[in-house]
């Protein structure tokens, strides 16, 4: 069957509202911010040849008293809605400056590089220390939530002031895909709902962008069948919460291109609340194409009123590991794999930019956390969320921007690599 390519549509749209502005009298800068583009902050742009001074302070109680010290900033551009639930609403992260967290892993290591007199791997690290990146919370979070988000925001404050910061909602539970699993079960249930809602509560008013549960749709068939409408239920609640922010911009989990079927992931979607929020959320946790993102995302959006959707490009600028393995050759039946943990050899997608392939399409975002282990699999260092210099540095350094794979390629990759070079046989 062909397809289409997405065209480039965002563009001419911002260049019109800027024309719009202009003839309106309106001041230019406020027109240029607005204009579809990069995010990474001016005063990131390019790398510094020494390592600025630190954040203030290393403990919430000091962010919060630094933050009361700093103006807020104008981080709402006139005339959009930063809830911007209305699918023909103008794109709500447009004239924003996002936050860099530099007591975030990527941006420390980046600095030890350079202190340590080792320009050239502090300088392929930069690419990933300067863009802004999401922050996750989860049941990890402690003390509590409530302490560690306003904390956070507090230093988003003190430290950028007038800045917006990207945050995952990760509350739900999902370890393991096993017979008989619960998730929890209804008192796990119970204690989500109460963690939801003092997210909600440490976030208030301050401007933010929230992925929310990421896995949790494509994951719910590992649940027992009796949970399964539990895991709904629980996920329609959490949206319910969270869209009351008045600053928020949402996007819910939309899965991925090689994982569930659109159709499928749409009517979850629309059981979970869509129409409350912004849009949704592709290839979070996986490596696929830019381009089939899109193309996924376009089914389910049409699937959900139209709906927009951003698109994690921090891991797929090689692309999937995809790989066939052979269940009977003589009947020509093969089951296709996926690589989903730590695969080798992938690098960096498209820097995060509101300039996308398509006018449905608000953002490709590094959403994902290029650099952390997804476990022990292919040799990564445990816990789950462990730092790996090795693999951030290897995501820099295998950096594309490419949005689907280039003629000549196999896995991304001009040379050819045996299956186990790119983590197909890893454990």
């Amino acid at each position: 069957m062909k397809t289409r390519t997405p065209r480039v549509r965002a563009l001419p749209c911002a260049l019109a509202l800027a024309c719009v502005m202009s003839i309106a009298g309106l001041d230019a800068p406020m027109a240029a911010a607005t204009t579809p583009g990069p995010l990474t902050p001016a005063s990131f742009a390019i790398e510094p040849a020494h390592v600025p001074r630190p954040p203030v302070g290393h403990r919430a109680r000091q962010w919060a008293r630094c933050a009361s010290r700093r103006p807020a900033g104008q981080v709402v551009p006139y005339g959009i809605d930063p809830r911007g639930v209305d699918p023909a609403a103008t794109n709500p992260l447009l004239g924003l400056t996002f936050f860099v967290d530099r007591l975030e892993p990527a941006y420390r290591q980046w600095a030890r590089y350079r202190r340590a007199g080792r320009p050239r791997k502090a300088s392929m690290l930069w690419r990933l220390a300067r863009e802004p990146r999401f922050r996750w919370f989860g049941k990890w979070s402690r003390p509590s939530v409530v302490r560690t988000v306003r904390g956070f925001l507090n230093r988003v404050r003190c430290d950028q002031p007038g800045t917006v910061p990207f945050m995952v909602v990760m509350r739900h539970q999902g370890r393991s895909c096993a017979p008989g699993y619960t998730g929890g079960g209804r008192r796990e249930d119970r204690a989500t709902r109460r963690w939801y809602r003092r997210f909600a509560r440490a976030v208030g008013r301050r401007r933010v962008v929230i992925g929310f549960e990421p896995d949790s749709l494509g994951a719910i068939d590992c649940l027992v069948r009796r949970r399964r409408d539990d895991r709904l239920r629980l996920l329609r609640y959490g949206v319910k919460v969270l869209s009351k922010l008045p600053r928020a911009t949402i996007y819910l989990e939309g899965g991925a291109a090689d994982w569930e079927p659109a159709g499928r992931t749409a009517r979850q979607l629309r059981a979970i609340g869509i129409h409350r929020v912004r849009g949704f959320m592709v290839n979070v946790t996986h490596h696929d194409w830019t381009r089939a993102s899109i193309r996924h995302g376009l089914e389910i959006s049409r699937r959900v009123g139209g709906k927009p959707f951003v698109v994690n490009t921090s891991y797929n600028g090689r692309g999937p590991v995809h790989w066939k393995r052979w269940i009977n050759r003589r009947r020509g039946i093969w089951r296709r794999i996926n690589v989903w943990c730590n695969p080798g050899l992938r690098g960096l997608g498209p820097a995060p930019t509101t300039l996308t392939s398509h006018a449905k399409v608000d953002a490709y975002l590094y959403i994902n956390r290029p650099g952390y282990s997804a476990g022990s699999c292919n040799g990564g260092p445990t816990p789950v969320g462990a730092w790996w210099p090795r693999r951030a540095l290897m995501y820099s350094r295998l950096a594309t921007p490419w949005e689907s794979p280039p003629p000549g390629t196999r896995h991304g990759l001009f040379k050819r690599v045996s299956l186990r070079q790119l983590g197909a046989f890893g454990r």
